[in-house]
């Protein structure tokens, strides 16, 4: 319909009356307002209708008088004006939305609830779409209330009925940053569908008590074992070694601690300290001489004890890691979750299909636009097309030997042979760009458009090449895990994930579930879905993956691309893998706070032990010339102390006693770190 907007009275109509109750044309026809925002409104029938608008301006200088009385009168008053401003309105149902999958219903609700248009519902759905009435306003109610934190989609939760729930997902017509023109209609998608109650798993209450008592227990055991045999023993060779640095000092009762022998305790590294101390004891009292150092046999130590602590924290870490509460393939994944896989790549195909066909109807339109049109309007028809459709790379003009003789945007990956008609088609099938173009013939001057032989005296074609950012972008789907968009030969075009152009799907398992959907011949294919192992990418393992044919029918549909999608079942959130992914932490994290704290043990004690059992054999065996510093400061570096004092007194001793080796300082040795 075209409106006079000072009148509001119609100038030209066709179709259906328009619904126009509550439409103020003189306050939408105003160009300062911007652009006209589509509103829903409800017909006399009680049927809402779909309004769109758009300004258009109509020379009047050389119009001739209409017939009709009423509107010469109204344009009588602009025949000075060269441009008259009207106002066009458009009027259409509103679209039910798309259903994919069995079982399921489809709704568009408005702002209040009210259902504007629902999709057909056959068998099962029909059943489904009978109760449950209050879902879709508490749905719609939803939508309206998340829609202004961001969130666009969710899912509400209906009652259980004759053993079965209803599960309503909601997703609002607006644009992720609610700044498009659908963002004002109140407009919310829901689909709906009735599926059995998940099934009680396994208890694993008790599986957590038994694991977390077995790693109480074995705390418990690798504590007392370090500390009976590296901390206690320890301790003691301390007060042992800070006895017999008193003994030798000059305070005549002190002397008498060099009488009481110095207890060996432990095995290992204590146990060879203590035997070296007592053998240091005895010289001081002049009871023995130096023992000759003797090549030591290698013997279980506190490292040995260590590792074998951090094998028994791995015997209970590992299993948890890597075998315990495992989800059997065949029980993992539920059939619904398959089937919904299914669905959503189905989607994904109709939503690529959807935007190749919008663009070669748009380009059909652009096509028109240029018959008869001179060089410089053709070029800005082009440049027009290209600022409204970023998705095209390239614009250009063939004529009938297929010679370039128009273009705009990037330069052509490849020109085509001139093609018949209008369509979709991939350009070329190697190279480092995947290039998809949309053709349509330019309409000869002169000939109706339907005329017969038009084709054949067609002059040019128009082609638009379609960038494959936009295809990566429309294959792209939250939830849907990674999508690959393949050619008849089952090789990537485009993908949400990173690829090389026409190389092959990243596993042989995805390649052929998509070999299963190939078509008959004389037919368009089918979807397949399952469920995959040993991963469709490298690091995955488990997967759901679907495939479907882009279109059943129409022009692309003789393409045979397919929408390729495998998602991980870790991300499915389902109970199974929950109870997986919780069994595996807990053997992580303890396999990690067993490492570090073994690893202290080694760094503050075990390495620090070693080097002063090797400080105290030698001092034992005569080596009087080596003065030791203690490094640090915990019983370690205390026995380092008094090993020096003892030292220092064997040195008196030996010169009181008139020996022939004089004590004679030598390079300063830290005992804490390797001699």
């Amino acid at each position: 319909m075209l409106l006079d907007p000072r009148t509001g009275k119609p100038l030209a109509a066709s179709g259906e009356k328009v619904p126009l109750t509550g439409v103020d044309a003189k306050d939408l026809a105003r160009p300062d307002t911007g652009n006209i925002a589509p509103r829903v409104v409800t017909s006399g029938t009680g049927a809402p209708r779909l309004l769109l608008f758009a300004r258009v301006s109509v020379p009047v200088a050389d119009r001739k008088q209409d017939e009709n009385q009423d509107q010469a009168g109204d344009l009588r008053g602009d025949q000075d004006a060269e441009e008259r401003g009207l106002l066009f309105v458009v009027s259409e149902k509103v679209a039910a939305p798309a259903v994919y999958g069995a079982g399921r219903t489809g709704q568009l609700v408005d702002r209040n609830g009210k259902v504007c248009a629902s999709a057909p519902t056959t068998g099962a759905a029909l059943t489904a779409a009978t109760g449950h009435r209050a879902l879709p306003a508490a749905a719609a109610n939803a939508a309206n209330t998340s829609v202004h934190t961001g969130d666009v989609s969710g899912s509400v939760l209906g009652d259980g009925r004759n053993g079965l729930r209803r599960v309503t997902g909601w997703a609002s017509v607006v644009s992720e940053d609610g700044k498009d023109d659908a963002s004002g209609l109140g407009l919310t998608v829901l689909t709906a569908r009735e599926v059995p109650p998940a099934k009680t798993g396994a208890d694993h209450m008790w599986f957590a008590l038994v694991a977390a008592g077995a790693l109480v227990v074995i705390a418990v055991l690798v504590t007392l074992v370090l500390w009976g045999t590296m901390q206690r023993p320890l301790l003691r060779l301390h007060l042992s070694a800070a006895r017999l640095a008193r003994g030798v000092g000059e305070v005549p009762e002190e002397r008498a601690e060099l009488a009481r022998p110095v207890p060996v305790l432990g095995f290992g590294e204590p146990g060879r300290a203590g035997r070296a101390l007592e053998s240091i004891r005895r010289q001081l009292l002049g009871e023995t001489g130096p023992e000759p150092e003797q090549e030591v046999r290698r013997r279980p130590g506190v490292r040995a004890l260590v590792l074998v602590c951090a094998l028994v924290i791995a015997a209970w870490g590992v299993p948890l890691l890597f075998l315990l509460n495992r989800v059997p393939a065949a029980k993992a994944v539920p059939a619904a979750a398959v089937a919904d896989q299914q669905a959503r790549t189905e989607a994904a195909a109709d939503r690529v299909q959807r935007s190749l066909g919008g663009s070669r109807t748009d380009l059909a339109a652009a096509a028109s636009a240029l018959s008869g049109a001179s060089r410089e309007r053709a070029a800005e028809v082009l440049r027009r097309e290209r600022a409204d459709h970023p998705t095209f790379r390239s614009l250009y003009v063939l004529d009938r030997t297929g010679a370039l003789v128009l273009q705009v945007g990037k330069q052509p990956v490849r020109t085509l042979v001139p093609p018949t008609g209008e369509g979709i088609t991939q350009v070329n099938t190697s190279g480092k760009i995947p290039a998809i173009a949309a053709y349509a013939r330019i309409p000869a001057p002169g000939k109706a458009k339907g005329a017969k032989k038009a084709e054949d005296t067609a002059p040019a074609v128009v082609v638009a090449e379609i960038g494959v950012d936009a295809l990566d972008d429309l294959v792209s789907r939250p939830g849907l895990g990674s999508v690959w968009l393949t050619d008849e030969r089952h090789r990537v075009l485009a993908a949400s994930v990173g690829f090389e152009a026409f190389q092959s799907l990243p596993s042989r398992r995805l390649t052929r579930l998509v070999a299963k959907t190939d078509a008959v011949p004389g037919g368009a294919g089918k979807s397949a879905s399952a469920v995959l192992h040993a991963g469709t990418s490298p690091g995955e393992g488990l997967s759901v993956a679907a495939a479907a044919p882009l279109a059943q029918k129409g022009p692309a549909a003789g393409l045979g691309w397919r929408v390729v999608s495998a998602e991980p079942a870790a991300a499915l959130k389902l109970a199974a893998y929950q109870v997986q992914a919780r069994t595996m932490l807990a053997g992580l994290l303890a396999l990690t706070a067993g490492s570090a704290c073994l690893g202290w043990l080694h760094i503050v004690v075990v390495r620090p032990l070693r080097t002063l059992t090797g400080c105290a054999e030698r001092l034992a065996a005569g080596d009087r010339r080596t003065v030791l510093f203690p490094v640090h400061h915990d019983e370690c570096g205390s026995v380092t102390r008094s090993l020096e004092l003892l030292r220092q007194a064997l040195v008196e001793r030996d010169r009181g006693a008139g020996a022939d080796l004089a004590a004679v300082p030598a390079p300063s040795f830290q005992c804490g770190s390797a001699p």
